[in-house]
């Protein structure tokens, strides 16, 4: 076992962050029991367990498993710090939101929520192809079964996420009995071909601009805007991003903003543009007052308060 602490950028609350990465209770990859964020990691082949907890400004990691690698800490470290966006600093998106009385309440109510990333590009992508016209619910349960299908098993029915070299040896018809149509079963297996043979290199990506990103990424069968753009946010952290095809995101901002026209992309954008540069983090936010709503989080009753300040 190896233990270790981080102190991350404040304000931050595991939690928050958490909710926003795991989004749905039923999700098996990331694992949160209200105290301890738990997820396995493939390190050197070997299916490694990292478990956080918080106490005060200090994570507390413990990373465990047999014959546990020399890099494993390393990797831990790396994996956590994109996962929970632990040396993210949202200092400047701190002091916008008083200046917005709409976008400051929500700010005020999940203050500590860090942007989340998928560990690595290729599994943000296989959840966004996995999420295609589906709800998010049904895509949780489809990438639970691809996690235990082909993910590196830790016991105790824990898996990592699978790594392309876990999928490339696969032929579509292996995914058909997992909910995965012959389309995207293609589209998932092709992409993971592509990485392990070193045709494409997803994390590569990071060192263009999202508009290069997305012609890039629809270049790849199976993969549209909504997709490309779910990526830019989800995979490589751009929090300027608010993928505005996302049909349950948009639902999202409509009842936030109380608006009575349905928004379709371009009013999403239009809507946003008072608050440019932030969409990624309001997609999330408003992600989380969904789960509030829904009394996932476990936070205190929210009173209805008048919106009072220079503009909503």
């Amino acid at each position: 076992m190896i233990r270790f602490s981080i102190c991350p950028v404040m304000p931050f609350r595991l939690d928050l962050t958490v909710w926003a990465l795991r989004r749905r209770s039923m999700n098996a990859v990331d694992l949160w029991d209200g105290e301890t964020y738990r997820r396995v990691l493939a390190v050197d082949d070997k299916p490694v367990l990292v478990a956080v907890t918080q106490q005060a400004t200090m994570l507390d990691i413990t990373v465990t498993g047999e014959d546990l690698p020399p890099t494993a800490e390393q990797a831990a470290r790396f994996a956590l710090d994109r996962l929970l966006g632990i040396s993210l600093d949202l200092s400047e998106f701190y002091e916008f939101t008083p200046r917005h009385a709409r976008l400051n309440q929500l700010a005020m109510r999940f203050r500590g929520l860090k942007p989340p990333r998928f560990a690595t590009v290729f599994e943000g992508l296989v959840n966004g192809i996995t999420c295609q016209q589906l709800s998010l619910t049904v895509g949780i349960i489809f990438l639970n079964r691809i996690a235990e299908r082909c993910g590196l098993a830790f016991g105790l029915g824990m898996y990592a996420f699978p790594r392309p070299e876990d999928l490339a040896h696969l032929d579509s018809k292996d995914l058909r009995p997992l909910g995965y149509s012959g389309s995207k079963a293609r589209a998932i297996i092709e992409v993971a071909r592509a990485i392990v043979e070193g045709r494409l290199d997803l994390e590569g990506l990071v060192q263009l601009d999202n508009r290069q990103c997305v012609e890039r990424l629809v270049a790849i069968r199976g993969v549209g805007r909504w997709t490309a753009e779910y990526v830019l946010l989800r995979g490589l952290g751009r929090t300027t991003v608010f993928p505005g095809d996302d049909v349950g995101a948009r639902n999202n901002l409509e009842r936030w903003l109380r608006l009575r026209n349905r928004l379709d992309y371009e009013r999403v954008q239009k809507v946003l543009h008072k608050w440019k540069g932030y969409g990624g983090l309001i997609f999330l936010h408003l992600l989380l007052k969904n789960l509030d709503e829904a009394g996932c989080l476990g936070l205190p009753r929210l009173l209805s308060q008048p919106i009072t300040g220079r503009s909503v």
